[in-house]
């Protein structure tokens, strides 16, 4: 395996920062070439100094003289802006996009990326909940691989290696439940926004984390899994699996279930995703058989966290909904972790989003780019200031 160039887009978030241990403790294998972040300042200069990629992108253009003046002493390149995001992934300083900004935001450098034939290691699932038709099919047409990172869709991925010819009858996606798992609405009521940040088993940033308290995050991958594994609705399920050992399954047509099983650390699915075709050692933490756990599963509460059931419902009648979905909860968490709503406010938010926006049944880009502004705005005026 020869040296891979990297270019981390959301260095400084949860997945980011995992990405550049595992380039840490491989450098022989891998290098830095663009890192970019949105507000985070600080650590953004702390890692271009460590790890001395071609260049820096700073979306927030009110920081970039910080940022600049930082690394005035160094040769890499400073950028600033949304446009500058674009521009880098458009670079061919790299060999392939770790696509990591959290939400929306990460849509346009990823389509930048594909466009100019790097392959992509997806960690932003809104990329395909938004555009996942479009995105798709353009990475087809020019024969990019998308390589995915979440834990669920990487072990789907990992399961499906060498069964191109089998037909897969359905995935199954396991959920940890989140901390409220069991709980019912009269209790949500009072939930704050430190408790549904509490996730049981993984670390994760805050965004990623409340989506995972409310079940949204589980309804994101549904969608998600849709695009990246050419499945219909009907072929995707979700189960509790409150261990999170095993990561997701594959049914083939024949009965047989293959599952990906490992203990919850994201940096081994960024690393698979970085070093693949082929797997490399490190030091993770290994799961223990001579001290198992009992693995159990159950059914989600789809009448508690109604934002997976929502999530259903958007997926199996598709155009512009997952669009207007993902930004109405994009606006409800960010409102929620202001303290400016309840936690169950974030489904109703939500769900009166849905209802205003119109419905296109075959988007074009620009009309999902438009949909996710009503969306936003609408969403946003739902807020008391």
């Amino acid at each position: 395996m020869s040296i891979k160039r990297i270019a981390i887009f959301g260095s400084t978030g949860s997945v980011g920062t995992q990405a550049l241990e595992v380039i840490a403790a491989n450098p022989t294998l891998f290098s830095v070439e663009i890192l970019t972040a949105q507000n985070n300042e600080n650590l953004l200069i702390q890692q271009a100094l460590q790890f001395n990629p071609n260049c820096v992108v700073i979306g927030n253009e009110k920081k970039y003289e910080t940022v600049k003046q930082a690394l005035a002493s160094t040769d890499i390149k400073v950028f600033a802006g949304e446009k500058a995001l674009e521009e880098a992934a458009a670079m061919d300083c790299y060999d392939m996009m770790l696509a990591a900004i959290v939400g929306y935001a990460g849509l346009k450098p990823t389509l930048q990326a594909i466009e100019s034939g790097k392959p992509i290691a997806l960690a932003n699932k809104e990329t395909l909940v938004v555009a996942g038709e479009i995105v798709m099919r353009r990475a087809v047409e020019k024969r990019i691989p998308i390589i995915p990172v979440d834990s669920e869709h990487s072990a789907i991925f990992q399961c499906l290696v060498g069964e191109s010819r089998n037909k897969i009858e359905k995935i199954v996606l396991t959920a940890s439940g989140g901390p409220f798992r069991g709980k019912k609405p009269n209790f949500l009521v009072n939930v704050k926004r430190d408790h549904a940040l509490q996730h049981p088993n993984w670390t994760m940033g805050a965004k990623i984390s409340i989506d995972s308290a409310t079940l949204m995050n589980k309804g994101l991958e549904m969608i998600e899994a849709k695009w990246l594994f050419n499945l219909s609705p009907e072929q995707i399920q979700v189960v509790i699996h409150p261990q999170s050992i095993i990561h997701s399954m594959v049914v083939f047509e024949d009965g047989s279930i293959k599952a990906q099983m490992g203990l919850p650390d994201m940096k081994l699915p960024i690393q698979y995703a970085m070093a693949f075709p082929y797997r490399i050692p490190n030091d993770f933490p290994r799961y223990n058989f001579k001290k198992p756990e009992t693995l159990t599963f159950e059914e989600p509460d789809l009448k508690t966290f109604r934002n997976l059931a929502m999530a259903i419902d958007v997926m199996n009648r598709g155009g512009n909904l997952p669009c207007i979905l993902n930004a109405a909860n994009e606006i409800a968490v960010f409102a929620f972790l202001q303290n400016r709503i309840g936690f169950l406010d974030i489904t109703e938010l939500i769900e009166r989003t849905i209802n205003k926006i119109s419905f296109i049944e075959k988007p074009t880009l620009q009309e999902l780019f438009d949909s996710d502004g009503e969306a936003r705005t609408f969403a946003a005026s739902l807020i008391e200031l």
